[in-house]
Order: structure tokens, then C-alpha cells, then sequence
């Protein structure tokens, strides 16, 4: 929305600048034309050039013999004014543009952010964190970037305008408390830096140890050292891109499966939820009733995995269920957890 407005308003500078080019031309064809043969260029132009920028230090131009003269300065007076006018107008609209709406939108930006809650932050908004915002916009769920690389910021921005951001440094406690660190669910630090990830996930954790957090690691050596800074998942796309290589040799059609999955517009994904602790103890079959909107797969609990449970297994508090469902479906299957 900025670009487009810019781009407004850059046009209209150049149009009154054509404008007032082109009046210019005409005023001094016209008073060379009238004050034949002694005005020469120079005063007809400057007679146009006073007339517009009303100066007024007299006909330069003798027109006294000329009524019609008059009046022609009278359209040119009219014309040019008008012009330098609009000019001006667009000129002080595109600083405003440029200057108080961005500390406007800025606070406003900011006011948003801090009222949201249980919502993501992508430290790095490059490669990887595109495709992870990405996969956040496509499952409809709240983030926040910060980008301390202004390009990379404008390209996603480019795409998706009304994206929460901040142009920061993410390892700034600063930018991380105006990003919603203390309400956040968690935390994506998917830098192009193993240090600058490693430090990301250690200040995330010194503000809010609630929150979770995925670090990014080219080096799958550092992982170890990445969860003793405070990281929960560690993600080396050099690691995961040879497993991903691997399995489409040996198991394809899975593979081609999940392809389909997450590149679907409908936003299918195997999504997870926790029960809330305070959850009575319910069987399955009446807790969750089937329904095409999801499809429940297994359940985490203490520590074991129960795959495809029966009907009449029973759901405790603090149970993780991993099932399949789309944004509607996961929507209504946390739904049934909250009555």
C-alpha cells in the first residue's frame, strides 16, 4: 500500500511538472506571438515565468496595444497558479506519505501486536522464514516477523502487506518484547546465523521460558549446544533435505502424499493439540465425535504413543492428540476441548 501510494504520487509530481513545461511553452510562443517584433524569447519567457510565479514587476511584454493580450496573461495566470499549486500539494502529500504515515502505521502496528496473544514470531523472513510464514498464513494463525534486512522485508511485504512486523534486530530484548514475546506461543529462529539463532533461542527463553522454540541450524553439530541455550526443536534443512531425498527413493508414494497435503489450498495439515489439564477424564467416543472435518490419529500420553486409540480409550488432561483436519477442522476439534 505505501509503493502504491508513492507510486500515486510520483506520477502526479510528474504530470504538473509536464503541466507546467507545457505552460511555459504556450506563454512564450503566445507573448513572442503578441509582442511582435520587439519582444524577443528571453522576454517572452520571462513575462510567462513572473505571470506564473506572480512576481508582477510589469509588462515586460507591452500590451497595451493588445487587449487580448491581457486576457491571454489572465489564462496563463490562472493555468500556472493552479499548477504550481497542485504541485506543491502533491509535494508535501508525498512527504507525509513517506514520513508521518509510517510513524502512524508504525504505532498502530505496534498497538496490534500488543494485543494479540498465543501467536507466533519468525526472527528472519528469508528463505526458510518465508516458507514459514507462509505455512502460518495458509493454517490461518497470528505472526509476527521481525527482519533486521529491510530488502528481505519488503519482498514478503510486497506479497502480503498487512503482515505485523518490525524492522529490528530479533536478538534486541527490546524488539522481542514489542514483537509480544511474554504472550507468544512460540518462537521460529530461522536466521541465516547458527550464532545469531543460538542467541535467539537463549533470549527467548530468559523472557518467556513458556514459549517454544524451533531454532534453524545449517551445522546439525550445534544442536546440542542450541538446546542447552533453550531451543526445543532443532532444524537443519542440510539434514532434513538428505532424509527427504532418502525417502523419496524408498517410500514414494508416502512422500508424494505429504507433498499434496501441504501444498493443497485447503490448508490439510496433521495438526496437534493439548488437553487442558484440567480436562475431566472422558472417553474418546464421547469427547470426540467422528466427522470428516478431522481425523484422529494417535495420542501422546506419558510419554507413548497410542496409534488410531479405540472408541473407548480414555482422554485424560495434558494428553497430546495429533490429528488430520484442515483450519475449519481445527478449529471446531478445539472447540470441543474448550466446552
Amino acid at each position: 500500500m505505501k509503493k502504491i501510494l508513492r507510486s500515486r504520487h510520483l506520477s502526479g509530481l510528474l504530470f504538473g511538472a509536464l503541466l507546467m513545461i507545457l505552460v511555459h511553452v504556450i506563454g512564450t510562443l503566445g507573448y513572442r506571438y503578441i509582442g511582435r517584433p520587439s519582444a524577443t524569447w528571453i522576454d517572452s519567457f520571462y513575462m510567462t515565468f513572473i505571470t506564473v510565479a506572480t512576481i508582477g514587476y510589469g509588462e515586460i511584454v507591452d500590451l497595451s496595444q493588445h487587449p487580448y493580450g491581457r486576457l491571454f496573461t489572465v489564462f496563463i495566470a490562472v493555468v500556472g497558479i493552479g499548477t504550481m499549486t497542485y504541485l506543491f500539494s502533491t509535494f508535501v502529500a508525498l512527504l507525509l506519505e513517506s514520513d508521518l504515515n509510517a510513524s502512524l502505521r508504525k504505532k498502530r502496528m505496534e498497538k496490534e501486536i500488543a494485543r494479540l496473544s498465543g501467536h507466533y514470531i519468525i526472527c528472519g523472513i528469508g528463505r526458510v522464514g518465508t516458507n514459514v510464514a507462509n505455512e502460518l498464513v495458509k493454517t490461518r494463525r497470528a505472526f509476527v516477523v521481525i527482519e533486521s534486512d529491510q530488502p528481505a522485508l519488503d519482498t514478503w511485504l510486497e506479497h502480503h502487506p498487512n503482515t505485523l512486523h518490525l524492522h529490528d534486530d530479533a536478538a534486541d530484548d527490546s524488539a522481542m518484547l514489542r514483537a509480544g514475546v511474554m504472550g507468544a506461543a512460540g518462537v521460529f529462529a530461522v536466521t541465516g546465523d547458527d550464532s545469531h539463532n543460538l542467541v535467539l533461542s537463549l533470549s527467548v527463553k530468559l523472557l518467556n521460558p513458556r514459549a517454544r522454540v524451533v531454532a534453524r541450524l545449517h551445522d546439525i553439530r550445534n544442536a546440542d549446544k542450541a538446546r542447552r541455550a533453550g531451543a526445543d526443536e532443532i532444524v537443519s534443512p542440510d539434514f532434513t533435505g538428505g532424509m527427504r531425498i532418502a525417502s523419496a527413493m524408498v517410500r514414494p508414494h508416502a512422500v508424494n502424499f505429504m507433498d499434496q497435503m501441504l501444498r493443497s489450498d485447503d490448508g490439510l495439515r496433521v495438526e496437534e493439540v493439548i488437553v487442558p489439564a484440567e480436562f475431566p477424564a472422558t472417553e474418546l467416543a464421547q469427547l470426540i465425535p467422528r466427522s470428516r472435518e478431522y481425523m484422529l490419529m494417535a495420542t501422546h500420553e506419558a510419554g507413548q504413543w497410542v496409534f488410531n486409540p479405540p472408541d473407548d480409550h480414555v482422554i485424560r488432561g495434558g494428553v497430546a492428540l495429533v490429528f488430520m483436519a484442515g483450519p475449519r477442522g481445527r478449529e471446531h476439534f478445539e472447540n470441543l476441548l474448550k466446552t
